[in-house]
């Protein structure tokens, strides 16, 4: 009986081995990886993918000031005693600093297509969270899709800049004139005087030392309240802040003012390997204008050069080590090795910004045995 056992059992397991050969040799023999380019047509079933594909983010905050003399900036120094005030009206721009991001985008000339004669398991998604390849949803990268040349924030308000009081208590000064006029009266005329009121306005001189009058007793008086000496004390500090206020509007009327305001310019680039050869102009900058397009003829280009260090360069090796013609498979996943590069943003001599970072385009295109990839345990 036990013999009998045995011997079924053993039948069993062949006819189990038997059945499962042929599945074997569907799963690995039909699989077939090849490029996209070129393809007319692709197998329900099949899977796309792409390889990854580095784009460069350049974040440029920058910061523009707009000076303008005051309507007495000629008096500061005989009413005040100032010399170091703005005499001319002037704008000028200045980079502040520049921020180096990257994110991954869809290579376009990178799709490849696995094709299977039958059902496959794949955990592609290992090499997915790695960043050698990239899926087809293009949900995942459409919040990268920003404009070069954006600028972040709203339109300057130069509302601060326009000047409501000059400073003075009164404009005009009026004047009283006699006047005549003659009148008829019998067989001849006679001249009667009457009185005529004129208003006469005040000149620059006259507005500028008022002006300063009002400021230096508005100085006083805050040092009285300081100091204790007044007759009258405020309850809060409202009253205070608003002498600040005064003062400043009245001292800015000799001084000028400044107005300045910071602006984010956002650029982006896809390098290339032959970018490592010399530098790329990124836009061109200048004091008077700000950032502008590389076509300008105003202001000097800020450059972008890329050093890549090489890491994947016995990569390199391999890759071109081709089998025989005869031994050309096409059971490999391609993928891509993405090799380090040092990216310098300089403005002439000035470096500016100066980072390394991952680039999958300077990288090298590596092939895997797609029993690795396809048909593994989840």
């Amino acid at each position: 009986m036990r013999t009998l056992f045995y011997s079924l059992f053993l039948l069993a397991s062949m006819l189990l081995a038997i059945s499962c050969a042929p599945s074997q040799r569907a799963s690995s023999g039909g699989l077939v990886i090849t490029p996209l380019a070129g393809k007319s047509e692709i197998r329900d079933g099949s899977l796309v993918y792409a390889l990854p594909l580095t784009v460069i983010d350049v974040f440029v905050e920058t910061e523009r000031v707009i000076e303008l003399p005051g309507p007495y900036s000629r008096y500061a120094g005989d009413y005040l005693g100032l010399s170091d005030v703005i005499t001319r009206e002037d704008e000028y721009w200045t980079i502040k600093s520049i921020t180096v991001r990257t994110h991954e985008e869809l290579d376009p000339s990178e799709f490849y297509v696995i094709e299977s004669n039958t059902m496959f398991q794949t955990n592609l998604l290992s090499m997915k969270k790695a960043g050698l390849i990239l899926d087809l949803n293009p949900q995942a990268y459409s919040i990268y899709n920003t404009n070069r040349g954006q600028v972040a924030g709203k339109d300057a308000d130069l509302e601060p800049l326009r000047v409501l009081d000059l400073g003075a208590d009164e404009y005009y000064l009026s004047q009283s004139d006699t006047a005549y006029r003659l009148v008829n009266y019998d067989t001849g005329f006679v001249r009667i005087p009457y009185l005529v009121e004129k208003k006469r306005k005040l000149s620059v001189d006259q507005l500028a030392e008022r002006a300063a009058r009002r400021l230096m007793e508005l100085r006083d008086g805050k040092h009285l309240i300081l100091t204790g000496e007044a007759n009258v004390f405020p309850q809060s500090e409202a009253a205070i802040a608003e002498m600040n206020r005064l003062e400043k509007e009245y001292t800015e009327l000799f001084t000028g003012k400044i107005f300045k305001e910071t602006k984010t310019f956002s650029y982006q680039i896809i390098p290339r390997k032959e970018m490592a050869a010399s530098p790329v102009a990124l836009f061109r900058f200048s004091e008077v204008t700000g950032p502008g397009a590389t076509t300008d003829k105003a202001g000097t280009p800020v450059m972008v050069e890329f050093t890549p260090e090489q890491k994947t360069k016995a990569l390199a090796v391999i890759r071109r080590t081709q089998p025989a013609q005869g031994a050309i498979r096409y059971d490999k996943i391609y993928y891509r090795v993405p090799d380090v590069v040092n990216i310098k943003i300089y403005l002439g001599n000035e470096i500016l910004n100066s980072s390394r970072r991952l680039i999958c385009q300077f990288g090298e295109v590596m092939q895997l045995p797609a029993n690795y990839i396809i048909g593994a345990p989840y």
